[in-house]
């Protein structure tokens, strides 16, 4: 409780604080949008070397409840220490607003053999582009833990939890055919390229995600 009067009472983390909250929520709406368009204009399905020559299996529960699974760690994370909430909010939003230009711009259909995403909440409009959808590249249940890993790559427990994650959701995806090769081999690279751009911008929000302290006009 000690941190979050310490945070809570300094202007500058609040500035933060709420600046992430609102670029996320840009981000979300950013890419709802960009679902719709990139549903409205879908195309043909592609071979894939590695989908073509395997079958499909159902994987959809661990689909689903693994992001949110990893989404109830990331949330009890932030909660415990608020110290990573401006830095993370903020990667994270634009992790969503990059890949929603990616996506913008290739418009292929998922293979044509894969499994089925059924969830009777789940499936609701709001969460298209989560667990429903066409956006393909690059793969989201890939890159997002692997940012978070990236994030916490000091904390040898975390990393190696958020790695885990992501290996895991990199071979569901393939097995589901829910995604192209291409989608989770690239979701690596550009995550990683991602989460360069965020050190670069977010230079003090970075300082106190490594160190949890703040000075005067060090939070913009």
């Amino acid at each position: 409780m000690q941190a979050y009067k310490n945070y809570f009472t300094d202007r500058n983390y609040l500035i933060s604080f709420f600046s992430a909250f609102a670029l996320l929520a840009v981000s979300l709406v950013t890419q709802f949008f960009i679902n719709g368009y990139v549903t409205r204009s879908i195309s043909e399905p592609v071979t894939d070397i590695i989908l073509s020559n395997t079958r499909v299996y159902d994987v959809g529960s661990v689909f689903v409840w693994g992001a949110v699974i990893l989404t109830a760690i990331g949330v009890f994370i932030g909660l415990r220490y608020p110290k990573y909430v401006p830095f993370g909010f903020k990667s994270i939003a634009v992790f969503i607003l990059i890949r929603s230009v990616f996506i913008s711009l290739t418009h292929i259909s998922p293979f044509p053999t894969h499994a089925v995403i059924t969830s009777v909440f789940f499936n609701k409009q709001a969460f298209s582009g989560i667990f429903t959808g066409n956006d393909l590249f690059f793969s989201g249940h890939t890159g997002m833990p692997f940012l978070l890993a990236l994030m916490f790559w000091n904390n040898k427990v975390l990393r190696y939890v958020f790695l885990g994650f992501s290996i895991l959701f990199a071979v569901v995806v393939l097995l589901g055919h829910l995604h192209y090769s291409i989608d989770v081999l690239s979701a690596f690279f550009i995550t990683y390229t991602i989460f360069d751009i965020c050190k670069f911008i977010f230079k003090k929000d970075r300082q106190l995600f490594l160190t949890g302290k703040m000075k005067p006009d060090e939070i913009l």
